[in-house]
């Protein structure tokens, strides 16, 4: 067992800890959301279309959900501010490299290096929060973050659009390289701590992780597109799941693993992992594809759709710090959390009634719901985590907790595309009629039978969602509620101390 190292932190060491992990979390979601706008304006300066214009985003978004587990890790041996500072710094420089980029490839190799940084900011600034606040301090920090996130995803693309609009697409990435220097700055005057003063990283384990999760987020980014049968799908799916069964037996028997399997089997910590995952189910398919239903189905402009979509992203702006209020001021997160989920499902449920003659008016109270339960997840959800976990093990459940998040992104938005797709498909009777439709193209003779098979889609998928998150929120509901095995009396002290206490007054705060 490991004790928790550091150095005192002052009031301004605090300060700048959460400006600048708030500004790292806004900056690094705004480049998971924003990207994709710049995508066109790229493709075009640089000749480049297919695959390696598509891994401009897809290549970010897998390297951020593949380290964020060991960054978080690496950041509980070696140090937090020295992972979080790194992260920024690769961040930057991944940044600087994509807008000076004079040919596709070394983008994309651009962009994956940046996702790395992503990961380490992410998994460094969570457990500096968790470290550096205590209480309903540490809440309120944790609400303040999800709503940094919750603005970067919102945001992302509008600020992006205006930046690429104005002034091309190398803009958008220096605006990020400026806000990534700011970060580095904040973190020199940061606390450091760390859980070892004798670290030994667990290599063969984070090897297997980090490659197992890249071959099965390969498969699942290029599934939709080359067949989920194509063998270089199937055979990335079947390496990555069998890297990931290694990687659990590695974790099984090193002394200091990238992940305690102990934090997975605890029940409280997994229920809000599972939480967080599965708002992603409910939030981001509608995200990313009602837009272009909204486009394609009804004819609205890109603004007008934008303009709709305000009634999902709008709460998730200003919600998150009412849940962490909620939870200061007592009110059972078990119940907050679960309410959340409900509201998303019947956001879900409510949008199976989706037709192309439907007003902005009639998708107002189901796109409310599902932003309003995101928006409470967001606030919560992080900080309770961080609460039934051991100070030694902040970075490495911030890492796991953001891997589940990222992955979840990536997972949810090529299912729920294909989805979309593969129903279009059987129904019409063509493969790329599904393709069509889901992209938005609904011109030519069969425009309007197209248009009733992708409502048709909708209407299943949005069932199918609203039962997967209700089912999840009865899951999570149980998972909270079952108390912790008081700790025997022959039991290591040091343990008790830190973790055992703290989710011994978070159980208490769910009753």
């Amino acid at each position: 067992m490991t004790a928790e190292r550091g150095r005192p932190r002052g009031r301004v060491g605090a300060v700048m800890t959460l400006l600048g992990v708030m500004l790292g979390v806004l900056v690094v979601a705004m480049s998971i959301a924003g990207t994709a706008v710049a995508v066109p304006g790229i493709g075009a300066e640089l000749g480049a279309s297919g695959a390696a214009l598509h891994w401009v985003v897809a290549g970010y978004n897998l390297t951020f959900a593949a380290f964020t587990l060991v960054c978080g890790s690496l950041a509980d041996l070696f140090g937090r501010r020295l992972l979080f500072a790194a992260g920024a710094a690769v961040f930057a420089a991944g940044n600087l490299v994509s807008a000076l980029a004079g040919g596709i490839l070394l983008l994309d190799a651009a962009r994956l290096a940046t996702g790395v940084g992503g990961a380490a900011v992410m998994a460094g600034g969570g457990a500096l929060l968790a470290t550096a606040f205590d209480g309903p301090a540490r809440t309120r920090a944790f609400a303040a973050m999800g709503t940094m996130a919750g603005v970067g995803i919102a945001v992302g693309p509008t600020l992006a659009g205006l930046l690429v609009g104005a002034l091309g697409w190398r803009a958008s990435f220096l605006c990020y390289v400026a806000v990534g220097v700011l970060v580095l700055v904040a973190a020199v005057f940061m606390a450091e701590s760390r859980a070892s003063a004798k670290p030994r990283v667990d290599w063969a384990g984070s090897a297997a992780f980090v490659a197992g999760l890249a071959l099965v987020m390969y498969a699942v980014i290029e599934g939709p597109e080359l067949g989920w049968t194509a063998l270089p799908v199937a055979g990335a799916l079947a390496a990555g799941l069998l890297l990931l069964v290694v990687f659990v037996l590695i974790e099984r028997a090193v002394p200091q693993p990238v992940l305690d399997l102990g934090l997975v089997r605890d029940g409280r910590f997994s229920a809000w992992c599972l939480a967080t995952l599965i708002t992603s189910v409910g939030f981001l398919g509608v995200l990313v594809f009602l837009p272009t239903y909204l486009q394609g189905v009804q004819g609205a402009s890109a603004q007008a759709a934008g303009l709709t979509m305000l009634l999902l992203t709008a709460p998730v702006l200003v919600v998150p710090p009412l849940g962490g209020s909620l939870v200061a001021r007592g009110v059972p997160p078990r119940g907050l959390i679960t309410a959340a989920l409900l509201l998303v499902a019947a956001g879900n449920a409510g949008l199976a009634l989706l037709h192309p003659g439907i007003a902005p008016l009639g998708l107002a109270a189901p796109l409310l719901l599902i932003g309003v339960g995101m928006g409470l997840s967001f606030g919560i959800t992080d900080g309770q985590a961080m609460s039934t976990v051991d100070p030694h093990r902040v970075g490495m459940a911030a890492g796991f907790l953001n891997t589940i998040r990222g992955g979840a992104e990536a997972l949810v938005i090529a299912v729920f595309g294909a989805a979309l797709s593969g129903i279009v498909a059987a129904r019409a009777g063509s493969a790329d009629a599904g393709a069509r439709a889901t992209a938005g193209d609904l011109s030519g003779p069969d425009g309007a039978a197209l248009a009733d098979h992708l409502t048709a889609a909708w209407v299943i998928v949005s069932w199918t969602a609203a039962g997967l998150v209700l089912v999840t929120a009865a899951v999570v509901f149980v998972l909270l509620a079952r108390a912790r095995r008081p700790a025997s009396p022959g039991s290591d002290g040091a343990a008790g101390s830190g973790g055992a206490g703290r989710a011994d007054r978070s159980e208490a705060a769910d009753r």
